[in-house]
């Protein structure tokens, strides 16, 4: 049985044909050349860059473009359908016919049934949402993702062709900019496009994605963290061996002295900030810290462990502060601290490099579970009322009572949901973000 997405008789057809075949190398030439000249990469660097599976995708982008050019001697699908058609399947040629009439676009992911269909709604028309069957991509895509592709009918429903890249924030960026200057729209220009204009610019998506994808598999970005005393993060590891004669006993009655360090049990101490809440947000990159249940923040925490102490801290501020303390307060007892200084690289390299089973008790999932939502549900209610840079310094609160707040925190929500949404399972990624659009009235929004 002939399926309606077999291209093979086109391709063919195309092949037989070498001004046509010479047309449709340039189509996806057009597509690919920019990143390839800019990263100074060809075809094979490509596939080896960013994986087998994509090659066929940008293929399929320059080749579905390629399907609506109308040159002077006419179209690929009129020609085709008109000699060879009456060996195509009725949904064949329908199916040929839509990718020639219907532009790529950006689309939003607004609701998914995985295996079943999903909900787009297009963000560079005002054409309204709509329902695609899709089984394969529905199972990926999560809410909010944002996704390039060509929406076709298909009898009385609507299908997805076969190139779909999905974009990131950065590459959302990197496309809008590039369909104003190629549009000659100003950057306060809201852009609604036509067909002819997306037709036109169909290479622009490709680009777009390909510059990020390759400049980020080149140059992984490492996300730039601060504690919240605003130092950079970098963990230190302290391992003060015991001075000859000492006993856990004896360093433990000295710890459990200092008014900083909060007992976790008889070999375990948070050392807590003096104040309470949350220092200040740094202007940019995103802040790590940890909380008690009473709103302390743990500045490191120490544990006695056979004839050391070991102290864990984030940057190195804190961690010639921890020496301090804990030489103050049973230095006789140790000797100098031997210290082990690990970027957010290695830390993330060594996470990735652990295997399941190796901790030595596993939380049971009920529980970690119901810690993970308190402590989300906790973290997001200060957060409402925390300024926040990517709300130009407002907090989400003061920023939805303005039209053009509420548009921020909107995409500010959008950006947690599906984030939370990619997370692989769990608590994290079953987690409701609901009462929030409630709490601050953009119910109506979230569609």
């Amino acid at each position: 049985m002939v399926e309606r997405n077999d291209i093979s008789g086109l391709l063919g057809f195309i092949g037989r044909d070498e001004i046509w075949r010479e047309r449709l190398q340039d189509a996806v030439a057009e597509h690919l050349l920019p990143a390839l000249e800019e990263f100074d990469l060809d075809h094979d660097d490509l596939t080896d860059l960013l994986g087998e599976q994509w090659s066929g995708v940008l293929w399929g982008c320059g080749f579905e473009d390629f399907l609506g050019h109308r040159y002077g001697d006419g179209n690929i699908v009129d020609l085709y359908l008109k000699r060879r058609g009456w060996k195509e399947s009725v949904l064949n040629r329908a199916y040929f016919a839509a990718l020639r009439d219907n532009p790529v676009s950006l689309y939003e992911v607004s609701d998914v049934r995985p295996g079943t269909s999903m909900v787009l709604r297009d963000l560079l028309t005002d054409a309204a949402a709509v329902t695609v069957r899709e089984k394969s991509a529905s199972r990926t895509l999560k809410r909010w993702d944002r996704i390039a592709v060509r929406v076709v009918p298909e009898r009385d429903h609507h299908v997805i062709s076969g190139a779909l890249l999905p974009f990131s924030s950065e590459a959302t960026d990197l496309l809008l900019s590039g369909l104003r200057d190629a549009l000659k729209m100003k950057k306060r220009d809201l852009l609604r496009l036509t067909s002819e204009q997306l037709s036109s610019c169909a290479p622009i998506f490709t680009a777009a994605w390909l510059f990020t994808e390759i400049a980020r598999t080149l140059d992984p970005a490492v996300p730039e963290l601060f504690n919240s005393d605003g130092d950079e993060v970098m963990f230190h590891d302290l391992r003060f061996p015991f001075a000859a004669g000492a006993t856990q006993r004896q360093v433990a009655t000295g710890l459990d002295r200092v008014k900083a360090l909060l007992p976790e049990g008889p070999k375990f101490w948070n050392w807590i900030a003096v104040r309470k809440g949350r220092g200040a947000r740094p202007a940019s990159g995103t802040m790590l810290e940890s909380q008690m249940e009473s709103g302390e923040t743990v500045l490191g925490r120490l544990e006695l462990k056979g004839k050391a102490l070991l102290v864990s801290v984030n940057s190195a501020r804190r961690a010639k502060k921890a020496e301090a303390l804990v030489s103050k307060a049973v230095g006789e007892l140790l000797k100098p601290p031997l210290t082990r200084i690990r970027t957010v690289e290695q830390m993330m390299a060594e996470r990735r490099s652990e295997k399941p089973g190796d901790a030595a008790e596993d939380i049971p999932p009920e529980i970690a579970r119901q810690i993970m939502q308190e402590y989300m549900d906790r973290h997001y209610r200060e957060t409402l009322d925390a300024p926040l840079p990517m709300l130009g310094g407002k907090s989400p609160r003061q920023a939805a009572r303005s039209a053009a707040g509420r548009e921020k925190v909107v995409e500010w929500l959008k950006y947690l949901e599906n984030g939370n949404a990619r997370g692989e399972g769990g608590a994290v990624a079953e987690y409701d973000f609901g009462w929030m659009w409630a709490e601050l009235g953009l119910e109506g929004h979230r569609k």
